[in-house]
């Protein structure tokens, strides 16, 4: 593999995609492969199926090295099911004033590391921002000249079930030497959401098939995250449970409604499934489907309570994932539901300018960055 190019894994709820991409210009991607595989997803903080899980991983991680040859280093993403966001603040001070260095930005870093929790593994640390002497917040502190840096850092854990997970998955592929994980969480807010937007906190709501999170992001750091098993299937099994319907047309229903439409009387969608057609009233649908959009607003709602540190009442939510597109007017209906500002983030790529494609394309950003810093 070309030594510019980097291979990720991305671990969905939904599908697990493995691509080999690299840099392009104005920030964009060259994507030389991809393979997609679909499995039985993670729920709970565990895999539903775990040898589903292993053949999907060897489906697209063989199919890659069979159109690339050996590639001895796979970044693979941490769904935030996975993840443990753990905070820590530091306060260094040096003899006289000097001029900040990345060796002390480290070097903090390595005394604010925490404790690994039982179960839990650090992958990676971030910082939120960093405060000098003169009290001043900033970002990036080197060449800042100060006497005393202090750092807000945030540590990735990741679950030690899922780090074997990905080691057994793995063990047959020979030619793979080298796994480095990135939390999908981190990735996302540094890719998705522009630096002066996370300056000032940012929130990210990321809506999947099975799993989704909700996080804030401060700086170049995440100060609260919080995944949650419920996603846009569990509106195909509530209308598959109220009407008494196969699973697969309870989702053709919810890809033929458009919530935002005029209900009009007398109005139906059909399906035809395995020779059986199934026809219901769209307005009843539209119901349906709500109460059940409401039930995750609920479960929003309860992530918002959870972080305590400011009141994001009138900042506007930051929402991506492969399901805010699945049934029409999702985004409206949640706006409306949590009274607040939505906005829908995803990559400024072609093609790849979909919610659907946000942890994607936020893993191979990172990838690539890690690469050229290494």
């Amino acid at each position: 593999m070309r030594k510019k190019s980097v291979a990720i894994l991305d671990i969905r709820s939904l599908e697990i995609t493995a691509v080999v991409g690299e840099k392009g210009v104005n920030n964009t991607f060259i994507i030389k492969s991809k393979y997609s595989c679909t499995y039985d997803g993670y729920a709970e903080g565990d895999m539903v199926d775990v040898d589903s899980f292993y053949s999907a991983v060897n489906n697209v991680v063989k199919s890659t090295i069979a159109a690339f040859g050996g590639i001895k280093t796979f970044y693979v993403g941490v769904p935030a099911e996975f993840t443990k966001v753990v905070q820590a603040d530091k306060i260094m001070s040096f003899q006289s004033a000097k001029k900040i260095t990345s060796d002390d930005c480290e070097y903090l870093a390595g005394m604010s590391m925490p404790e690994e929790e039982k179960d839990y593994r650090t992958v990676r640390h971030s910082c939120m921002y960093y405060v000098l002497s003169d009290k001043r917040k900033v970002i990036d502190p080197v060449g800042s000249v100060s006497d005393s840096l202090r750092g807000k850092f945030c540590f990735y854990q990741c679950s030690n079930k899922f780090i074997n997970y990905v080691s057994n998955a793995f063990k047959n592929i020979s030619s793979v030497k080298d796994i480095k994980l990135i939390p999908s969480v981190y990735a996302q807010a540094i890719y998705l959401v522009p630096p002066e937007q996370r300056d000032e906190y940012a929130v990210l709501l990321d809506i999947g098939y099975i799993s989704s999170s909700y996080s804030v992001i401060c700086g170049n750091g995440i100060a609260f995250c919080e995944a949650f098993s419920v996603g846009i299937a569990h509106l195909a099994v509530y209308l598959m449970t109220e009407l008494d319907v196969p699973f697969d047309v309870a989702v053709s229903f919810l890809t033929q409604l458009n919530l935002n439409a005029k209900e009009t009387l007398g109005g139906v969608i059909e399906c035809i499934y395995e020779g059986q057609e199934y026809k219901y009233s769209t307005i009843i649908l539209r119901d349906k489907v709500r109460e059940g959009l409401d039930g995750i607003c609920e479960t929003v709602e309860e992530c918002i309570q959870g972080f305590k540190g400011k009141n994001f009442e009138n900042k506007t939510m930051l929402i991506t994932g492969e399901s805010i597109k699945t049934v029409r007017g999702t985004v409206e209906h949640i706006s409306n539901r949590l009274v607040r500002n939505v906005e829908v983030v995803a990559p400024s790529v072609p093609y790849y300018d979909k919610p659907q494609f946000s942890s994607l394309l936020s893993l191979l950003y990172t990838a690539l960055t890690d690469a050229v810093s290494r």
